[in-house]
């Protein structure tokens, strides 16, 4: 058996959407995005060695239809967003110098909010890199907790993969919608809980 075969419950890690255009200064910012973004990559630093994989996704918009709008309604339509190859849409300069076991692009040509959603350079979606990984468990965090985090979490849950969230390393659009994001999310099943009790 290897090292990493003996590894505890190979579980990953999945960065959702750390990016300028959902924090401060950007086109569809949440309060508090940008020093989350801050712990995320300090975080992903600190443990990179726990996971067997380490995931980015991003928001890469290219022609997403009705997903932008001039006059958005902020559920189903929004203003335009993580558009394909602006700084906006590139990941955080926290991240910058990190290296990941694959990176995930959703949304280019229609909505999407779950990072199961896309797919990498390969063609492969997230279900199929985790696959590949021998992933079990996962741990999900970043930006925002009320929209892609709380759909990539509960895709990864349906998928039978023991998931968590980690309340500290993400922010909602609002208290609000954050307060419903976290009661979505335990009645499905999905584990909360903060990063230092990981």
């Amino acid at each position: 058996m290897s090292t990493q075969d003996a590894q505890p419950a190979r579980r990953a890690l999945i960065l959702v959407d750390v990016q300028p255009t959902f924090c401060e200064g950007g086109a569809l910012p949440s309060p508090g995005a940008n020093a989350v973004s801050e712990k995320v990559a300090r975080y992903a630093r600190a443990h990179r060695r726990d996971y067997a994989a380490v995931v980015t996704t991003q928001d890469w918009h290219i022609d997403p239809g009705d997903h932008f709008s001039e006059t958005p309604d902020f559920v189903d339509t929004w203003p335009p967003h993580g558009v394909a190859g602006t700084p906006e849409a590139e990941l955080h300069p926290a991240l910058h110098g990190m290296t990941f076991d694959a990176s995930v692009k959703k949304g280019m040509y229609a909505a999407a909010y779950s990072g199961f959603e896309g797919i990498d350079a390969d063609g492969r979606t997230l279900a199929q890199i985790l696959e590949d990984a021998g992933v079990r468990a996962v741990d999900v965090v970043g930006l925002v907790e009320s929209h892609c985090v709380k759909e990539t979490a509960l895709d990864a849950h349906r998928l039978g993969l023991d998931t968590r969230v980690f309340t500290d390393l993400t922010v909602p659009v609002s208290p609000e919608l954050g307060a419903q994001a976290r009661e979505q999310l335990t009645a499905a099943g999905v584990e909360l809980a903060e990063s230092g009790q990981a």
